[in-house]
């Protein structure tokens, strides 16, 4: 190969490399960029009058991310009103309290209503409460107004195995109830007088947000669910509806039916230059997709097995 010939093939790998770099710097300020708007929340920076939805749905724990949002809508000027969509079964009780408490905020500042999709029971009601207007499907669910503490029992199991367990403890009420032994009367009673200490707080909070006499408040919190018509009867929600009516009552609070409608969703966290879809590649390439069973004992687990203590939940089918 002559000298020209060598010296062209020299400036064409100049070249490549050239533009090779240049696609590797391209990709990475694209993923940084992306990376950045996505953590930082771009619902957060939303400047132009609005009116925001926060959807809350499935099991509901203590969730600080949606507790920050909430007070960032609470204190952002170009948000006019806030609607808060519901779908949820329920979940810890404190979970709710939180929620309801960050929501009686914002409403302090601007009008909120509570949309009451297919299921808003229990700890989901307890949420709704905290809207100045709860509009309801006329077929959505709603209600079971209560408070539950479970534990599993696992003695009879363990003596047909053939294992005990042996346990020395400060006080007979330490760590109780068990689930290696039945409850005594007095753990009975222990729990007992918590679960009816957050009902009555529960039940408190119904009779104000609805302007009920407590009598009645408390006949409506049996446990019980009501479908949206039910509730609307018993006052437990102001209107039957959706995304119509909703528009309409904050109308009413001086919230133009012109303004958009805008998500406020979580913030997307992920690793920057797709690092987080590679992670997903390779656990897949390890075979997790081939074994579904642990994305369900994943969701079950966080969903179940976290639900610690007092819990204000609607369950389909439990005694």
């Amino acid at each position: 190969m002559d000298q020209l010939a060598i010296a062209d093939r020299r400036q064409l790998r100049r070249r490549l490399s050239f533009w090779r770099l240049a696609a590797i710097g391209l990709i990475a300020l694209v993923g940084i960029g992306a990376f950045l708007f996505s953590s930082s929340g771009s619902t957060g920076s939303i400047a132009r009058a609005h009116i925001a939805r926060v959807t809350i749905s499935g099991i509901i724990q203590d969730d600080r991310e949606l507790l920050t949002r909430l007070d960032d809508i609470a204190k952002n000027d170009a948000v006019k009103g806030l609607i808060v969509t519901i779908s949820s079964p329920g979940g810890t009780t404190y979970g709710g309290e939180v929620i309801y408490k960050a929501l009686r905020k914002v409403s302090e500042k601007k009008p909120v209503v509570s949309d009451v999709r297919t299921l808003a029971a229990s700890a989901g009601y307890m949420i709704a409460l905290a809207g100045d207007q709860i509009v309801a499907g006329e077929t959505s669910i709603t209600g079971s107004i209560g408070v539950i503490f479970q534990y599993p029992q696992v003695k009879d199991l363990m003596d047909k195995v053939g294992v005990s367990l042996e346990e020395i403890k400060s006080a007979p009420l330490k760590a109780e109830p068990s689930p290696f032994h039945p409850a005594s009367d007095d753990a009975k009673a222990v729990i007992q007088a918590m679960i009816d200490d957050s009902y009555n707080w529960f039940v408190d909070i119904v009779a104000e947000r609805r302007k009920l006499p407590r009598p009645e408040a408390l006949r409506l919190a049996d446990g019980r669910i009501y479908t949206g018509r039910q509730a609307l009867r018993d006052k437990l929600v102001d209107q039957l509806g959706g995304d119509e009516e909703i528009r309409t009552f904050l109308a009413s609070r001086k919230v133009s039916k012109d303004l958009p409608v805008l998500e406020w969703e979580a913030a997307r966290s992920s690793l920057p230059f797709g690092l987080g879809s590679m992670a997903v590649d390779w656990a897949k390439s390890l075979g997790y997709e081939v074994f579904p069973i642990f994305g369900s004992l994943e969701k079950w687990s966080r969903d179940k097995l976290f639900l610690d203590g007092l819990v204000s939940v609607w369950q389909v089918g439990s005694d």
